[in-house]
């Protein structure tokens, strides 16, 4: 097992109960959306690499941030109606359900912008 992967690990099994729970599914989503990212902690939060930053997500007191580079939470802020959002964030509420296929659907945009920002770079 990879280090970042141990380091995740440990993330999530120093939450309780059911955020630890709510911590996997996002983790599970991700993994999902972007199956070749490798995953770390960064700014002391699970992280996710894809060809660049592609995701993190952290638990708060009260929420789990998910943080995506910009413009992705703009391109689909019609589907955050009751979530509090941030041009990188988006809150996901700890008494709510994980919104699992929308989580997926944000980490799919940001994979990719960063393959075709990849291109790009490499074109040069």
């Amino acid at each position: 097992m990879e280090q970042g992967t141990r380091a995740v690990d440990a993330y999530i099994r120093a939450a309780s109960g059911d955020a630890r729970k709510k911590l996997q599914e996002v983790r599970r989503a991700i993994r999902e959306a972007a199956p070749d990212a490798r995953e770390s902690v960064s700014y002391g939060i699970p992280y996710f690499d894809y060809k660049g930053r592609l995701a993190w997500f952290g638990l708060h007191k009260n929420h789990i941030g998910l943080y995506l580079r910009p413009p992705v939470i703009q391109q689909h802020i019609n589907e955050f109606e009751g979530y509090v959002t941030t041009k990188s964030a988006v809150h996901l509420q700890l008494d709510r359900k994980i919104p699992s296929s929308l989580v997926k659907k944000l980490v799919k945009a940001r994979l990719k912008i960063n393959e075709e920002e990849a291109k790009r770079v490499s074109r040069r």
